[in-house]
């Protein structure tokens, strides 16, 4: 039997009906579909979408094709990967828009279905609006700049294509190792194309998420480097939450007695008071943590891409440590030229525990718990009472939030200097309450992911930290937030300018040029007065229920009161720049200039060639 449906109409319905299921528990493959609709795609998935309504596949309209990507992103991370979300745009612009979305999600290895309008197939007049010529190669459309960033590309050139096209990008979508963006352009008039389609392709179809378990050899080998350690040390990567292993991570740690740092997307593994855990490694680390990397002897990473941030770009670990890399992807695990356990983080952790058990790793030593007992007196301070009347500091902001949030509450971050600082002083009570994109820390992405959050896990508050620079760049998604009722709280920190890179251009002699929000002053810089721009009356003029603090003590209450809030809402807060936070721990390499007549530059790299690790101390790689 066969149904007649257009292409359009056929990949909804396929769609509609694909379940992942892991541990036994069915999900949605694809819960939704963000769109903006246009000349490309307006008659074919536009309309497909009217037809099929809600029940079989629920529609998002978005405001920026970038900011629907980063919202499908949001929701696959909260999700563990096991749901994900579509987006369709029109030819053009809208589909290049997506770029660096797609880019965002196959970094960090979360699945979103990209549904691009493209050119006509069958070519009635040349060019189309909007269609880029290459003279020399007349099947390359605007569409192709998606291949390097997507993990499967294909363009349905004929109808026949669409059932074998499906099959593959529904594997890539649900494989935890090949994950990421995945890109089938639509040609506009192959979109509404109809066809005659077995009835076997609507059938509902499950995907089984695996948990490979780690070879026995490599286990056993693994364990018997980890017993005979005098310094071991875990670090918890993304790839601990995605395979939803905290659990089993902090059983281990407790069992053994071994201490556990933790990556940007590791971060919340471990609850921030477990006797193990040390809080974040690397250069947005604490300083316990990195003390522990750079003293240890043999390194457990579970789940992370041993990024420059988590090595101090290759400068945290002893030259003579021993690595243990437990990961999904064979490419991770065999990074740092030590034994590599390739398999599901949960499956391995539970296979280590069995040939761990009634091991017990040396005691952190005196100075060592003095250290964490230290950091933990430094975060408190830098935390504040929450009593002072003058503008906050940006760790007060975070201490603030640290007061207020309920342990599920979750907190949205990506860019700027706040991921360093939450990073190091952020205190995680849950697996899911810390969600900061750092594999591509792309500005913008915070509103829109918290969107997704907020859909993925509809009872929990969401908070989106975003400076003023971030805010600026994509706030278009407050609209959609405010439109469809999705109640997330967006905090907004105003410091006038580029903060992060503010500070990182001192650092390298490049004295904050083009970092600061203000008007030109008589030399032409941009060193005049702060620009009059007022981002709480924007926020309120796009929907938000905004809530303005001055000082931390105002602060407290105002996010209080944002999260009590039953609509979409903004806290405005101006922060005391010259309070920086904690200071970084570890060695970050931003190159110098060598040459320079400036003296700031010159002083800056004579810096650098100090800090500048010895060649002897880099990690094998």
């Amino acid at each position: 039997m066969s149904v007649r449906l257009t292409v359009a109409q056929a990949l909804v319905r396929f769609l509609s009906v694909q379940f992942t299921e892991r541990d036994g528990v069915r999900h949605r493959s694809v819960a939704g579909m963000w769109g903006i609709f246009g000349h490309g795609n307006v008659a074919g998935v536009g309309q497909a979408l009217l037809a099929a309504g809600p029940e079989a596949m629920p529609y998002h309209q978005g405001r920026n094709e970038q900011a629907m990507v980063h919202a499908a992103v949001g929701y696959a991370r909260t999700r563990h990967g096991l749901s994900a979300m579509a987006c369709t745009t029109s030819i053009g612009p809208g589909a290049t828009n997506l770029v660096t979305g797609a880019a965002l999600a196959t970094i960090n290895r979360a699945p979103v279905l990209l549904l691009p309008g493209d050119v006509f197939a069958t070519r009635p007049a040349d060019p189309v609006l909007q269609q880029l010529e290459v003279p020399w190669a007349y099947d390359i459309t605007v569409n192709d700049a998606l291949r390097p960033v997507s993990r499967w590309f294909d363009r349905i050139w004929r109808p026949e294509m669409l059932p074998a096209s499906l099959l593959q990008a529904m594997r890539v979508l649900t494989d935890p190792v090949d994950t990421g963006a995945v890109t089938l352009a639509l040609p506009q008039d192959v979109q509404a194309e109809a066809y005659d389609w077995p009835d076997e392709l609507f059938r509902e179809r499950v995907w089984h998420v695996r948990r490979p378990v780690p070879d026995a050899d490599a286990v056993a080998g693994a364990a018997a480097l980890l017993r005979g350690a005098r310094r071991p040390l875990i670090v918890a990567g993304g790839g601990v939450r995605i395979s939803e292993a905290a659990s089993a991570l902090a059983e281990l740690a407790a069992a053994t007695g071994i201490a556990v740092a933790e990556t940007q997307g590791g971060k919340g593994a471990l609850r921030w008071d477990h006797p193990q855990a040390l809080g974040g490694i690397g250069h947005t680390g604490t300083a316990p943590a990195d003390a522990a990397a750079r003293e240890a002897d043999v390194v457990l990473g579970v789940g992370t891409r041993w990024t420059d941030f988590t090595t101090a770009s290759g400068s945290l670990f002893a030259p003579d440590a021993r690595f243990v890399s437990l990961n999904i992807a064979s490419f991770d695990g065999h990074k740092m030229a030590g034994l590599a356990l390739v398999g599901d983080a949960r499956a391995g952790i539970t296979a280590l525990a069995a040939e761990l058990t009634g091991h017990q790793a040396p005691g952190r030593t005196p100075e060592a718990r003095r250290a964490l007992a230290d950091w933990r007196a430094r975060t408190d301070a830098a935390f504040g009472d929450g009593g002072g009347e003058g503008a906050p500091s940006q760790s007060e902001v975070v201490g603030a939030l640290d007061a207020v949030l309920h342990d599920r509450d979750v907190v949205v971050n990506a860019a700027g200097s706040l991921p360093g600082d939450l990073h190091k002083l952020w205190r995680a009570r849950d697996a899911g309450q810390y969600h900061v994109e750092y594999g591509f820390s792309c500005m913008g992405y915070e509103i829109p992911a918290a969107i997704g959050v907020k859909l993925a896990a509809p009872d929990r508050e969401v908070f989106a930290l975003v400076g003023d620079g971030t805010y600026l760049m994509l706030p278009t998604e407050v609209v959609t937030a405010v439109q469809e009722g999705v109640p997330i709280n967006v905090v907004i920190v105003q410091n006038h300018g580029y903060a992060s890179i503010g500070g990182l251009s001192e650092q390298v002699g490049a004295e904050r040029f083009g970092t600061a929000y203000r008007f030109r002053a008589p030399d032409g810089s941009f060193a005049g007065e702060p620009l009059p721009v007022d981002l709480a009356a924007n926020a309120a003029s796009l929907g938000l229920e905004v809530f303005t603090a001055r000082t931390a003590k105002e602060l407290r209450a105002a996010l209080a009161a944002a999260r009590e809030s039953p609509r979409a809402t903004a806290v405005y807060v101006e922060t005391d720049p010259a309070r920086p936070g904690p200071g970084a721990e570890a060695w970050w390499d931003v190159p110098v200039a060598e040459v320079s007549d400036r003296p700031a530059t010159r002083a800056a790299r004579e810096a650098y060639d100090r800090a500048r690790p010895a060649p002897g101390t880099r990690p094998r790689l």
